[in-house]
């Protein structure tokens, strides 16, 4: 878990000397005496959970087995999107989320989304009115990050949809829409792009990554095209897979190549429409043609006689939310336009968040997309309202997806283990400026706890200031409570129980209650 140790909650005059005293004494045994072990290593970053996230804010309106699988879900980090507001709502709201990450020392990622004409005005139209309201908007959103920590995915899609853009094939791509002018619309793009990659890399803290779409649309070479045109020399890398199911082992082959091409178009003579790809000289529905792409970069870096070197060369993160079980093939025929892409049914979520990769190329596995968010009204060519591969109608997109969410879960690879704990909360009452809750801790797993740690969030600015029945520290809005002697050992099918009383609202709680850093099931 990323907070530090708190002190308990002491009582009174006398815990406040001492306090004051273990303050001093900590600070003077701090000094290492001479012949000390060194102090140990840091601990590896890890990803901010956000205990109010878009997931549990759905869970709070669902009931039984829909409202448990939120709650995992939740209990997971994924992006946190950005996608409309003013300048000031925007850094405001920015200044918020990174402010909860940085509290808890763990690292934010932020999904940067309002490009003008984002999606080709398709089932998540929206963004900006144009680049100076733009531009506006991703200086304040840069400012809301300020100083700290942060991932910024910058805009999905928004160099994969482009209006009125020629490939650097010199083919005229299919988003063509009218209200725009297409002979300024694609260079606008780049006017954008390039404007919000400068604003995030001047931050000291913050890594910002462009759109390199995946294995399953862009070649190698108009990828590292696009993107060299948005900026990415000045950026940290890109990102792959957002909201799509493209198989971990292909994308992350793609990352390693759009990095090599990048290298090459840059530091040397070469043309990013030179570069091999997954369509040329390899096949790619065939992995085992995949070598004579890598071939060709070893071949290549050769000739330019440019030294590959994958930890200095762009990098990638890339989305694992739903690529479980790769990507969808719809039925041969069926429809007009299967949307592939669209909520395909049978999917599964993939690796779990991760910013240790053991790839040079790949910063992270992460999950851009929220797993259980639906893609839109998928309608697969009909005249719907119903998605005809579900039989039912899609919530739109964002929209909080029930079925696809067990879908997800119950056919993850790698599998996600279930919650072995159930927690129960009740605010016994509250009055003017405080309240008094107690909690119920069910271990429904199959081994005997020694010693137990429940970490929950007060989301409404509630500040504990007396337990019992444990020992409670807070940090924030997060709340630890840990056994005492007496209770912790916690047999399975057995509960335990504390409370406290806090002061400021009404003691409401995030859902998501996390055993030992693990999930529990609510009520």
């Amino acid at each position: 878990m990323p907070v530090a140790p708190q002190p308990r909650l002491l009582a009174g005059a006398a815990a406040s000397t001492l306090a004051l005293a273990l303050a001093v004494s900590g600070a003077a045994s701090a000094v290492a005496a001479p012949g000390a072990p060194p102090a140990p290593a840091p601990a590896a970053p890890s990803l901010y959970v956000d205990w109010e996230s878009s997931t549990l804010r759905a869970a709070e309106g669902l009931t039984g087995q829909e409202r448990d699988d939120a709650v995992l879900l939740g209990s997971y980090p994924s992006g946190a999107w950005f996608t409309s507001g003013t300048p000031a709502e925007v850094q405001a709201a920015v200044d918020e989320h990174v402010s909860a990450a940085a509290a808890e020392g763990a690292i934010p990622m932020l999904v940067a989304y309002n490009v003008p004409y984002r999606d080709c005005a398709q089932y998540s139209a929206g963004g900006a009115a144009d680049t100076a309201e733009y531009t506006a908007w991703i200086d304040a959103f840069a400012a809301g990050i300020g100083d700290r920590e942060a991932l910024v995915v910058l805009e999905p899609d928004g160099l994969g949809i482009i209006p009125w853009y020629t490939t650097v094939n010199g083919e005229l791509e299919w988003c063509q829409p009218a209200d725009v002018d297409p002979a300024t619309s694609a260079s606008e793009r780049f006017v954008q792009l390039n404007h919000a990659v400068d604003a995030l890399a001047a931050l000291p803290a913050a890594k910002v990554y462009l759109d390199g779409t995946h294995n399953g649309w862009l070649g190698v070479g108009d990828a590292t095209d696009r993107l060299i045109r948005a900026g990415v020399e000045r950026a940290d890398g890109f990102f792959l897979n957002a909201s799509n199911y493209q198989a971990t082992e292909k994308v992350s082959r793609y990352a390693g190549w759009v990095s090599d091409c990048i290298a090459l178009s840059t530091q040397t003579w070469w043309e990013p429409a030179w570069c091999a790809s997954q369509y040329y000289p390899a096949s790619p529905d065939d992995l085992s043609t995949w070598l004579l792409t890598d071939a060709a970069y070893d071949a290549t870096f050769a000739d330019t006689g440019l030294a590959r070197d994958r930890a200095a060369q762009k990098h990638a993160l890339i989305d694992t939310s739903r690529n479980g079980q790769g990507p969808w093939t719809a039925p041969a025929g069926k429809y007009s336009d299967p949307e592939e892409w669209c909520n395909p049914p049978g999917r599964g979520l993939g690796l779990r968040p991760t910013l240790q990769t053991g790839d040079p190329v790949i910063d992270g596995y992460v999950w851009i997309k929220v797993p259980g968010e639906s893609d839109g009204r998928c309608l697969r060519g009909t005249a719907g309202p119903l998605d005809p591969e579900r039989g039912m109608e899609d919530p739109a997109a964002g929209g909080w997806f029930p079925e696809q969410a067990a879908e997800l879960i119950a056919l993850a690879d790698p599998p996600v283990a279930a919650p072995e704990c159930r927690v129960r909360s009740v605010v016994h009452g509250t009055w003017p400026g405080g309240f008094i809750a107690q909690v119920w801790v069910t271990n429904t797993g199959p081994t005997t706890l020694q010693g137990w740690d429940l970490r929950f969030a007060l989301t409404d600015g509630g500040q504990v200031v007396e337990s019992w029945g444990a020992d409670v520290a807070q940090s924030g809005q997060v709340v630890d409570a840990g056994s005492l002697a007496w209770n912790s050992r916690l047999a399975p099918g057995s509960t335990m129980t504390f409370g406290y009383v806090g002061a400021g609202a009404s003691g409401q709680a995030s859902l998501l209650r996390l055993l030992d850093g693990k999930a529990c099931t609510v009520g």
